[in-house]
């Protein structure tokens, strides 16, 4: 059976029938071709798939598409404006964040979450908010850099003004 829903995806209105069971990561990816959330461990352990649902980090793995419906979607495609990164994105290209770039946009959706919420985080908050993603490449040094630097241009410091 078909739900047709309404629904803003990184800020364009879509209306669209899916199917009752079809999970929230297939329909970005395979109707909307927004392959930024990637599936990594089919159970909701690994965190790459992470997008935002009305600003909040949410695993599209696990979740339906349906249940979407009325609300507002943003997966690290809407980060991207007028061809720039974001200072969260461009902050994992220069601090080394990105290994293989797997669970990086997961990472990223995650910590935009924070930063949204808290523009100066420490680094427990950091590592707090980032618990839910695994990352098989780093020790996560060069991810809580990132997201720190990201904060620091986000809040016009210079680099190296804030630690």
């Amino acid at each position: 059976m078909k739900t047709v829903i309404a629904t803003k995806i990184n800020g364009l209105a879509r209306h669209d029938a899916v199917a009752d069971n079809l999970l929230l990561i297939d329909y970005l990816r395979e109707t909307l071709n927004l392959t930024g959330a990637k599936q990594g461990c089919d159970g909701g352990e690994c965190g790459a798939c992470t997008v935002l649902v009305d600003g909040v980090p949410r695993l599209s793995c696990l979740t339906l598409a349906a249940s979407v419906a009325g609300r507002h979607v943003e997966t690290v495609e809407s980060l991207v404006q007028n061809g720039r990164l974001s200072a969260l994105q461009n902050a994992f290209n220069e601090k080394l964040g990105t290994q293989c770039g797997f669970c990086t946009p997961g990472m990223i959706m995650t910590a935009e979450a924070l930063l949204r919420a808290n523009p100066d985080p420490s680094v427990e908050q950091i590592r707090a908010a980032l618990s839910g993603n695994l990352c098989r490449c780093t020790g996560y040094v060069k991810i809580i850099e990132s997201v720190q630097a990201a904060a620091c241009a986000c809040a016009g410091h210079k680099e190296g003004a804030c630690a």
